[in-house]
């Protein structure tokens, strides 16, 4: 099936100037591309279905898209280059550390940033009221993450890092929430390891679980082909919390290898009427089954559509409205607060699964654990 073309302001034609909006996002390598343009797909047709429905006080959205390519320096040139083409906020972004620069470039500039997927929990260095963000912090999730290993009686985890705040700081909540609890966490730098040599030490700590804290394909990808075939590993659990398994391409290149790696996904069990239409319509876009990240982006406009209808176009009293915000997005009801430990404005919480492909049917994704922590059925293929 051919995608529709992407949605411009020009799709809804009217005789008002658009409001703009600027889009970040990678696109290209060495961003995890695919990650991006899930992304852009959901931010995409939720700026259709805006204008659609009419707009923002008569004018339609129109998104301007700038390319991040995972670099912290290219995405503060386009804060401020969109900056200077007057839009009225900026949205998007999946790397934590790249969101990290383009916060601090938008609290100075004092343009309005909604994150989508970044989840790095010092978003900003300091409280800010120019930022919020859709995506769960990084330690709300990789908390349930470690909750999740426990019980499944995983108590000495090795991970597989490299060097990366956000990876870092990843091992550092496993650590926190696992050590007190009884666990250990063998941390194994891949820029010194080769693929082989992890699976020696892997075999010599005695670690029953191997978390991929690495980038993807590389080195993530020969990683798991490596664990996978060597016999002293056969009963390694490999885990994935940053959710690499969940974009299309994991199974296009690691097939029947790439399923049972848990991941966490920010969704619910089961969408509603609003998260079942957005989903078919981005099926249908990306020629796939839209990921989380989708989705991100398209609560990401819902909630700045709603900022822009009900406090106009002035950059200061969009960001005055987070904490007034009620918006009914495609995983649930997105109001935003000041959580312990966050200096942006956070939606506490969106929905948190640890899911992971079901080897019966690679298309298919089992929900092993959530929030609640009750165990559920599979879901039914693209869900």
């Amino acid at each position: 099936m051919t995608a529709p073309p992407s949605p411009t302001a020009a799709d809804h034609r009217t005789d008002a100037p658009a409001v703009r909006i600027g889009a970040l996002a990678p696109l290209t390598r060495p961003g995890w591309a695919e990650a991006g343009h899930h992304l852009l797909a959901g931010l995409e047709l939720a700026v259709h279905d805006v204008n659609a429905a009419g707009g923002v006080g008569g004018r339609p959205l129109e998104l301007v898209v700038r390319d991040t390519a995972a670099d912290p320096r290219r995405a503060e040139a386009a804060v401020d280059e969109l900056a200077l083409l007057g839009v009225a906020a900026l949205a998007g972004e999946y790397h934590s550390v790249v969101a990290r620069a383009v916060a601090a470039r938008a609290d100075a500039l004092g343009v309005p940033f909604l994150c989508s997927s970044a989840v790095l929990d010092g978003l900003a260095d300091r409280p800010t009221q120019w930022v919020a963000r859709i995506a769960p912090a990084q330690s709300h999730g990789w908390r349930l993450y470690a909750d999740f290993l426990l019980g499944a009686g995983h108590t000495r985890v090795a991970v597989a890092t490299q060097p990366s705040l956000y990876w870092a700081s990843g091992t550092r909540i496993l650590r926190d929430h696992l050590v007190p609890q009884g666990g250990k966490v063998i941390e194994l730098d891949m820029s010194t390891l080769t693929p082989s040599a992890l699976c020696d030490r892997l075999a010599e700590e005695g670690a029953t679980a191997l978390l991929l804290l690495v980038g993807h394909p590389e080195p993530a990808v020969p990683i798991v082909e490596s664990v996978r075939r060597d016999r002293r590993l056969s009963g390694m659990l490999i885990g994935a919390p940053a959710g690499q398994p969940e974009l299309p391409e994991w199974a296009t290149l690691l097939g029947a290898d790439g399923a049972s790696i848990p991941f966490l996904r920010y969704l619910p069990e089961r969408l509603g009427p609003l998260g079942t239409r957005v989903g078919a319509t981005l099926r249908a876009r990306l020629g796939a089954a839209p990921s989380f990240v989708a989705f991100e982006g398209y609560d990401t406009i819902a909630v700045l559509a709603e900022a822009l209808r009900t406090h106009g176009t002035d950059r200061t009293r969009i960001a005055a409205s987070w904490p007034g915000i009620a918006v009914e997005g495609t995983r649930g009801t997105i109001r935003f607060s000041r959580p312990a430990g966050i200096d942006v404005w956070q939606w506490a919480w969106a929905p948190v699964q640890v899911a992971d492909r079901d080897p019966s049917a690679n298309d298919r994704f089992r929900v092993l654990h959530e929030e609640r922590g009750h165990p559920r059925p599979p879901l039914t293929p693209g869900r």
